[in-house]
């Protein structure tokens, strides 16, 4: 039995009162799955729309403490303050923009991947959102107040609910109560005042579908929560659903798939490293990475299909054609709307191609598998023409 004392959310009675099946997950007592189970819950959010409770995320705001009254000039001071600790370009975010980066050590190891966005407001230049992972956030948050420094102040949120709708029909779901959200692209957010309080909406998420992310005061998250769950297209879905979304969408997870250890290069993030960033090589670990996404890199994180045995989990050794044991899986199991085992790992860049075909070995018995592309399902967010 863990000593542990779990972290609660705003909408843990209402997990509770839904029958959701209570697990530790970053320190906080969270949903896995509701009483229909993973496979309903995956397949409801791939048709309809499902609602997360992520407030064990850490959503922050990085505000200057003294403000020039030059907008542009504010947000360049801030983003400044941002791109000490991470590869992405902060400075040319555009007002209402977010952006996915990742906070590297010195060694160009990742520290945390987050999500950084620069206000739409006028009022609010000088300030960023910042999202960070539930189980690094008080390390992150360290980092950021470490390099803000007297310039600026960091501002925790994660007092707050954040809840995520996913799915084909999130828009519509979520616009019956924020027409506002209707107005965003993929990766744009924007303050929404309801009932006297301030939300934060953003279109993102973590399951490949179209989707919205909202940050709502505690006092306010359960009548959200229950007006999102009395529409007929909205069910709750648990993390089981989530883990299992993300990688059909080929998403790396934290402390699974990425860690100190690996570079962006290996994680096949190249992405996420900015281009002006490269040039300037003024990031944590910039040396390390410039070279290895110029083509000297060890490993390369890979999506695998599975083609006999059971599902390959995450420590289950990925070997080549002759046996030898070349990498190790990282995630992995059903992909239910892919019909069958999938799996993410790292193994060197010879083996890393679409259609090379390797094995994983799963209770020590070897299984067939074949490299493919991610994601192994369509993403389907929605962009602004």
């Amino acid at each position: 039995m863990s000593d542990e004392i779990l972290k609660t959310t705003p909408l843990t009675p209402s997990h509770e009162a839904l029958g959701g099946r209570m697990v530790p997950f970053g320190g906080y007592s969270m949903p896995v799955q509701y009483p229909e189970g993973i496979l309903k819950e995956h397949l409801w959010t791939r048709e309809n729309a499902g609602a997360f409770d992520v407030s064990h995320m850490g959503p922050s705001f990085l505000q200057l403490n003294a403000l020039s009254g030059d907008g542009e000039a504010d947000h360049r001071a801030v983003a400044a303050i941002m791109e000490r600790l991470v590869c992405g370009d902060i400075r040319g975010l555009k007002p209402g923009q977010l952006r996915y980066t990742l906070l590297l050590n010195a060694d160009g190891g990742v520290i945390d991947d987050l999500m950084v966005g620069r206000p739409l407001r006028p009022d609010r230049q000088g300030m960023l959102y910042v999202i960070v992972n539930a189980g690094t956030k008080d390390g992150d948050f360290s980092l950021i107040e470490a390099a803000a420094g007297d310039a600026a102040r960091l501002t925790r949120a994660d007092d707050r609910a954040l809840i995520a709708v996913q799915g084909p029909r999130a828009a519509e779901a979520v616009g019956e109560i924020l027409p506002e959200a209707l107005e965003l692209g993929f990766m744009q957010f924007r303050r929404v005042d309801r009932d006297g309080a301030g939300l934060v909406v953003s279109r993102s998420g973590y399951t490949g579908e179209d989707g919205f992310e909202i940050l709502v005061p505690a006092a306010q998250a359960k009548g959200f929560w229950d007006r999102l769950l009395a529409d007929d297209r909205v069910k709750p879905i648990g993390l089981g659903a989530r883990d299992s979304l993300r990688l059909e969408a080929g998403l790396p997870l934290y402390g699974h798939d990425l860690d100190e250890t690996t570079s962006p290069a290996e994680a096949s993030l190249a992405f996420a490293v900015s281009k002006r960033r490269l040039r300037d090589q003024d990031f944590p670990g910039a040396a390390r990475v410039a070279k290895e996404l110029a083509g000297e890199v060890a490993r390369r994180r890979i999506g695998l299909r599975v083609l006999g045995g059971p599902p390959a989990r995450e420590g289950a050794e990925i070997a080549n054609a002759a046996g030898t044991v070349v990498g190790t899986v990282t995630s992995g199991g059903f992909g239910p709307s892919v019909g069958g085992p999938i799996a993410m790992g790292y193994v060197p860049p010879d083996y890393a191609e679409p259609g090379v075909k390797l094995k994983v070995i799963v209770r020590g018995k070897p299984g067939d598998a074949e490299v493919v592309a991610m994601p192994f399902v369509p993403h389907r967010y929605f962009r602004k023409a």
